[in-house]
């Protein structure tokens, strides 16, 4: 049965809740702020994790595994690592029904373990660089939780990576960061704005850190991805020193890199409308889904379900393994087998009833416009894929003209009150303050800087302190 979606006008919060429930992609966990990730919220993730793991490797990236726990000591080495992430850990004190002489952190990010290791590896300026990623879970305890946005544990990936010189650390910082913009545009549909976290904003014990800014259909701002420049700071915390080529002892550079499952959640916000999930086809698990539809048992027997998977196979030759599948919820009826795939999200229906079989066609209907049309059988294997393009085209330039409608530029603090305490949306600014200032606009308009845009190197005055020479700055309200 067709279940209840509460309009995104009405309630956004409880509008991406409904979504999610109907579509399935996951559930409240026992544990306060954990969740329960469904089979198709979990395909969702093995297509999005796919997609970065490729770009990883063929980026000269390799897989590997740390441990969960991670002694105490090991977070208080480096002061503002600690200091940042202090109030979200947790902490494990007994064992084996023991006390532990040590205390242990859940990890919340692997920084300071995979120094420790890397302090142990490298020797030599030929020892470098290292290109490390490890798909994990880690625990950052969320006192306000929200699915796969913020839960106290989440899936992700992290990147690390020890290189001999400043100049190949901060290339790297800033290639996996347009891998993730390429990925988020090209894959996932969701229009990306790269650019520098402010002093405010960045990780904690970085230098640098650079960040895929994205806009939710509510306006507000989503931290899709971040890539981080850490200098020399976890190498002189861990003591990961080498040789290098001109026989000297030097400390090497260091980044890390991450993404996580809030990426569904970003789908599921820039995407998704009143009826259900929306899913770009690139990134979905289930391209297309194909519905036998007749009363008769015996021609669904003979015809319908023979002649849908012989399409399905040849759908799934073309498209990939799995892509297509057929619905036998026969038990339903037919309006409620559309909508309940409707609500899932897959890119494409393909309803064969007997009429249909008679004319040698699918009737076809987009999950992102709801056109309808027809697909004659000999044409499916090469019309399927092109229908699949442009809801994925449709998608991104969708969200993309919202973004820029949602765009506004501003040359003072009242007219930034205005829009921000208004409709909201993205609000681009010079701006030259400091930590002392972000602190006091976001503690009166609950706005952050949520980068300066790589590639927009105008200047001028600062919006809020009126010094000069000021930075273009993206601010807006975000989760």
């Amino acid at each position: 049965m067709a279940r209840n979606i509460v309009s995104r006008e009405k309630d956004y919060s409880q509008w991406y809740l409904d979504v999610i429930k109907a579509a399935e992609l996951a559930d409240y966990a026992p544990v306060r702020g954990c969740m329960v990730i469904r089979p198709d919220g979990y395909a969702l993730w093995e297509s999005i994790q796919r997609h970065f793991d490729e770009a990883f490797k063929d980026s000269g990236h390799v897989n590997a595994y740390f441990p969960l726990l991670i002694p105490i000591s090991f977070l208080e080495k480096e002061a503002d690592h600690v200091e940042g992430f202090a109030p979200e850990c947790a902490v494990v004190t007994h064992a084996g029904g023991e006390k532990l002489e040590e205390p242990l952190v859940v990890r919340p990010t692997s920084e300071t373990v995979i120094g420790h290791m890397y302090s142990k590896w490298v020797q030599s300026w030929r020892d470098l660089p290292i290109l490390i990623n490890q798909w994990c879970n880690v625990m950052r305890w969320e006192k306000r939780s929200r699915l796969f946005l913020r839960t106290s544990e989440f899936l992700w990936q992290e990147g690390h990576t020890a290189h001999a010189t400043r100049e190949e650390a901060v290339e790297e910082t800033l290639k996996m960061l347009d891998i993730y913009r390429d990925i988020m545009e090209n894959i996932l549909a969701l229009p990306v704005l790269a650019g520098e976290k402010s002093e405010g904003e960045r990780f904690p014990g970085a230098d640098n850190t650079y960040t895929c800014e994205t806009m939710m259909s509510d306006r507000k701002a989503l931290q899709a991805g971040t890539s981080h420049f850490l200098g020399q700071n976890f190498a002189k915390a861990f003591e990961i020193t080498f040789q290098n080529q001109d026989g000297e002892l030097d400390h090497a550079w260091t980044t890390s890199w991450g993404v996580s499952t809030r990426l569904i959640g970003a789908i599921v916000m820039t995407h998704s409308d009143d009826d259900g999930l929306v899913i770009p086809p690139r990134v979905a698990a289930v391209k297309a889904v194909l519905i036998p539809i007749s009363p008769d048992q015996a021609v669904m027997d003979r015809k319908l379900l023979p002649k849908s998977t012989e399409l399905a196979g040849s759908l799934n030759s073309v498209l990939g393994k799995r892509s297509v599948k057929i619905d036998t919820n026969f038990h339903m009826r037919p309006g409620d087998r559309f909508f309940a795939n409707l609500q899932k999200g897959i890119p494409l229906r393909l309803e064969l009833g007997e009429k249909e079989f008679e004319r040698g066609v699918l009737q076809a209907v987009r999950r992102d416009t709801g056109d309808r049309f027809d697909i004659p059988w000999d044409k499916a294997a090469v019309v399927v894929p092109g229908i699949l393009e442009e809801i994925q085209k449709n998608l991104y330039d969708r969200a993309l003209a919202f973004r820029k409608q949602n765009t506004f530029m501003v040359k003072n603090y009242g007219e930034f009150r205005e829009i921000i305490e208004g409709r909201g949306g993205f609000v681009e600014a010079f701006f030259a303050g400091g930590r002392d200032e972000e602190k006091l606009i976001k503690e009166e308009t609950g706005a952050t800087v949520r980068c300066f845009p790589l590639g927009r190197e105008e200047t001028g005055t600062c919006f809020f302190t009126g010094k000069p020479d000021a930075k273009l700055a993206i601010f807006a309200k975000a989760y």
